[in-house]
């Protein structure tokens, strides 16, 4: 049996969708579909139940998956072992990381990391939302704000707080609220992602006071929402890695010094997270090291 046809299987098993998988391959989705009828002609039962709208796993599908993905994980355990003895990372290492902070602070050390390891590939996934790293098969995490899974290995790369700021252009038209009380008079650029708070949270001396804030635009994505507050659309609350350099460079001014800010909660930061497993492979240990080295 080709081990290829039973990654490819936990990949559609997860994505449900041929044409995507075979985009990410660089192939026809045809040839996923043929991979996938050879492997259920090799078992003997049909894996997957096909229309022309959707992908859904049968009962035998779900059975295969359940063994199939264990017996994977530790084939990949067994060639990472073997591999580690020499001190030579191969194989793929997988990651996921935060779309904004993964584009401007970890493509750019991707290169530099390949060279000091030219054996190791490296297959990444961009996005904000909550991902199941032992069924994804992800090895490291990079994730920007609250930890909300305790069942995972997790350490703090980057410490991370929250400025309200605005443009020189938008202050010298509006005036400089003097008060957390006076934002509510201000238009905010709104962040609705989910365990965002649209209140504000003002922290001074240990009293947290909670302020309502308005305004006229909601916006996903906070490189979004820095876009809008340069472009003098009203005040914005967002990350200090993703605003300092606009920052220092007096293209947006920060406001209330004096006061701690969040929409979240106190304890945000940058972490690095991968699976509880009795073995963490040297390619995540390497890479773990090589991003806290980075970012001492």
């Amino acid at each position: 049996m080709d081990i290829e046809s039973l990654y490819l299987f936990t990949e559609v098993m997860h994505q449900r969708n041929f044409a995507s998988i075979a985009k990410a391959r660089g192939v026809a989705p045809s040839s996923v579909s043929r991979s996938i009828s050879a492997l259920e002609s090799e078992i003997g039962t049909r894996l997957f139940q096909r229309t022309t709208r959707q992908i859904v796993p049968t009962e035998a599908g779900l059975l295969y998956y359940e063994r199939i993905n264990s017996v994977l994980e530790e084939l990949e355990l067994a060639q990472q072992l073997a591999s580690d003895i020499n001190n030579q990372p191969s194989g793929t290492l997988r990651i996921t990381a935060s779309k904004v902070f993964g584009e401007m602070y970890i493509v750019p050390l991707l290169a530099e990391f390949s060279q000091l390891y030219p054996e190791l590939s490296l297959e990444i996934q961009f996005n904000d939302g909550y991902t199941d790293l032992v069924e994804e098969r992800i090895d490291i995490a990079i994730r920007a704000g609250s930890l909300k899974d305790s069942s995972y290995i997790a350490k703090r790369l980057l410490p991370m707080s929250f400025y309200i700021s605005a443009s020189p252009e938008y202050l010298s038209k509006n005036g400089r609220p003097e008060s957390p009380q006076q934002i509510k008079e201000y238009n905010c650029l709104l962040f609705p992602r989910s365990g965002h708070n649209l209140n504000w949270l003002f922290k001074q001396t240990q009293k947290i006071q909670e302020i309502s804030v308005q305004g006229k635009h909601l916006l996903t994505q906070s490189s979004a929402i820095k876009q809008c507050t340069l472009a003098g659309m009203g005040l914005s609350l967002l990350p200090d890695w993703l605003i300092q350099p606009e920052l220092e460079k007096g293209q947006l001014i920060k406001l209330f010094s004096d006061y701690e800010v969040t929409a979240t909660d106190y304890s945000g930061a940058v972490w690095l997270l991968y699976p509880s497993r009795e073995y963490l492979p040297s390619k995540v240990r390497l890479f773990n090291d090589f991003l806290m080295k980075h970012f001492s």
